[in-house]
């Protein structure tokens, strides 16, 4: 491997850990009040917390068992108590001491950066740890175990064999309870973990409208498609793969540490030889797994795409099935369901590539205790217990040290999902912070809608909307906007809402609960009739007789007859023609009783008396108006218009001298 090539594998590694620590910092850390070599410094902190905290507390039971049960220590437990005779008459004990006095003091120095419900989480943490080092210990003493029920077997010590299998169980009994406990909190912990992450990536997502900035139905984004899947799917996969690799990486610490000595007491050519061939086989398996990476990056996207593509269709079968568009649409679907089973028939290859490989170092690792050991066991240089106690500790150390190599596929997996989940959070964080800044100067809060000098382009460029627009709307007054199809009107809308930004110029307008938007085509939640005509206010507010009252001001009384229960859920943009829903959205208008209002052909699917009938009450209720539509009888509700010529051109006139101006047949 040359230097640049090096270079460029660390960098890759350097990269991928910091999108890691990025989404998983911040549940345990502050990133703005934190490093990343403090969030491991933390994490190994633990370790020596932990640890510290067993050794006490083992060096307490067997004090008391040695006083009141001597024979219990001695039969059982001679073992233990000898070792951690050893380590407190030794270097050992201070040097225990010493890091557990480092692992409470960094908590303690960092206990600032713990607020807001983190130092749980570390809690919690540590107590999926100390099951964890109990489960190792308990394997640790059973090599010992299984070292002496050999030797009774072997020896033909009917009493010893009894007693010893009888200790045997009673670790099974004990640790039955500590690996379901861990389990159950580790669960637990990825819940926490999961809803957290996802509230946050919700709330960053809903700021500044970054959910409309953002093209999320766009093949070729790669880092911003699917964000239903990267806040549903991937923040699951993530939180839960982060604790079990995490957690697997302690486990695998804790193993290797409490079974290396004890392989290296019984052969140092066994330990130097797992180390070597170990070293070989974890440095292949990594650098062909590399391709999985980007392969499982795509089939997860591409999974995605075709959800979505499922999911388009059911939320418009109605328009599928009047256009008879069944074809196309199953084509389409086809289409994506194709990339899925294509990108799926690659991955297969690499996984039984990296399979076979794996395997193949799995049995080469079986070969090795047998022919290593055979020949000081022939030479009688150790007994069979020896021998099957050397076995058990090398299996275990080989676990541990092959830990990246058994899970490269998950790890691949993974990889691909924290690159997907840190791409989509942090161009929405992007996202937001534009807006925040392009929104300073461009947009003010005001008693009026002002606009002084706009110049309109598209977000991506493109040719001019609107050239050199100024206007200005007080209360009461009523504004429609005219023009043909394609000249700009919903453009300027999307401006005056802040939705676009003028190249050019400023814009001012009330806050957001002074003026409410309404297009043509009325947005339906999720939810009930309550909340349907409440949104986007507090249903609390209203009581049932306000609410039926306005529903019967814009003729929709039928509705209350069909569903006297307004909590009832339906499929509201299915059951409710587009009139109908347009009335809905006045209804809403009027519970919400704002100062300004943009209607965006707001009563296109209403009849003529009907679209009368709901300006009236716009005008009894003195509201400032801005419409945009195409029928010559919206002109009488108006004070002034404004209409679009395309290519920017504009010019505002006032009601009577719009009509003028127009031909009489068009009028």
């Amino acid at each position: 491997m040359t230097t640049t090539t090096r270079r460029q594998a660390f960098q890759r590694l350097s990269n991928q850990l910091g999108k890691f620590q990025r989404l998983a910092q911040p549940f345990f850390l502050p990133l703005d009040q934190a490093k990343g070599w403090q969030f491991i410094g933390l994490l190994v902190a633990l370790i020596f917390c932990v640890g510290g905290l067993v050794l006490v507390a083992l060096t307490g039971l067997i004090a008391v068992l040695e006083r009141f049960q001597p024979i219990l220590t001695e039969n059982y437990f001679g073992g233990v108590a000898r070792t951690i005779e050893t380590i407190w008459s030794s270097w050992w004990g201070w040097a225990f001491s010493g890091l557990f006095v480092i692992g409470a003091g960094s908590f303690f120095g960092m206990r600032q950066q713990l607020r807001h419900k983190r130092w749980l989480h570390w809690l919690m943490l540590a107590v999926i740890v100390l099951m964890l080092l109990a489960v190792n210990g308990i394997n640790a003493g059973i090599g010992f175990i299984a070292r002496d029920l050999t030797n009774a077997l072997v020896e033909r010590e009917e009493s010893g064999f009894y007693r010893i299998l009888i200790i045997y169980a009673c670790c099974f009994v004990v640790a039955l309870p500590i690996r379901v406990s861990q389990i159950f909190f580790t669960f637990k912990l990825g819940i926490i973990w999961r809803d957290w992450l996802s509230r946050s990536l919700i709330s960053d997502f809903m700021s500044n409208r970054a959910y409309y900035t953002l093209d999320p139905n766009d093949e070729q984004v790669t880092d911003v498609d699917n964000p239903d899947q990267r806040i549903t799917d991937d923040t699951r996969s993530f939180t839960a793969q982060s604790l079990q690799f995490t957690i697997g990486v302690f486990d695998a610490i804790l193993t290797f540490s409490l079974n290396i000595l004890i392989l290296w007491g019984i052969s140092r050519t066994l330990t130097f030889s797992l180390f070597g061939y170990a070293t070989f086989a974890t440095a292949i398996l990594i650098v062909a797994g590399r391709q999985l990476v980007k392969i499982n990056f795509d089939q997860l996207r591409f999974e995605a795409d075709f959800r979505y593509g499922l999911v388009h269709i059911r939320n418009n079968a109605e328009s599928i099935a009047f256009y008879s568009g069944e074809k196309p649409e199953q084509e389409e679907t086809q289409r994506r369901l194709g990339s899925v089973v294509k990108n799926f028939n690659l991955l297969i290859v690499w996984q039984v590539i990296i399979d076979a490989m794996r395997r193949s170092s799995n049995y080469a690792g079986n070969f090795f205790p047998y022919v290593i050991m055979a020949v000081p066991y022939f030479a009688g240089e150790i007994d069979y217990g020896s021998f099957v106690q050397a076995m058990f500790a090398f299996s275990m150390v080989e676990s541990s040290l092959f830990f990246v190599v058994n899970r490269i596929d998950e790890l691949a997996q993974f990889t691909a999902g924290v690159s997907r989940l840190e791409g989509f959070q942090s161009k929405v964080e992007k996202i937001s912070r534009q807006s925040a800044v392009v929104d300073s100067p461009t947009f003010s809060s005001g008693n009026s809608i002002l606009i002084q000098h706009a110049d309109l382009y598209p977000p991506n460029g493109g040719q001019q909307i609107i050239d050199d627009l100024s206007l200005n709307v007080e209360e009461s007054e009523k504004l429609l906007v005219v023009g043909p199809s394609g000249c700009g009107k919903t453009s300027l809308l999307r401006m005056i809402s802040g939705l676009w930004n003028p190249r050019q110029g400023s814009v001012q307008r009330p806050a957001s609960g002074d003026l409410l938007f309404i297009p043509q085509k009325p947005y339906m939640i999720l939810g009930s009739l309550r909340e349907q005509l409440c949104y986007p206010a507090d249903e609390d507010r209203f009581s049932d007789d306000q609410l039926k009252a306005v529903l019967e001001e814009v003729r929709l009384l039928q509705i209350v007859e069909r569903y006297p229960d307004l909590d009832v859920k339906q499929d509201w943009p299915r059951i409710l023609s587009l009139g109908e829903q347009q009335r809905l959205a006045f209804g809403r208008l009027l519970l919400n009783a704002p100062r300004f209002v943009v209607l965006d052909e707001a009563t296109s699917a209403l009849d003529v008396k009907i679209e009368k009938h709901l300006y009236k009450l716009l005008e009894d209720r003195d509201l400032a108006v801005i419409s945009v539509g195409h029928r010559s009888t919206l002109i009488d509700f108006h004070d002034s218009v404004l209409e679009l010529l395309g290519n920017g051109k504009w010019r505002l006139l006032p009601t009577a001298t719009y009509l003028l101006s127009q031909d009489p047949d068009l009028v």
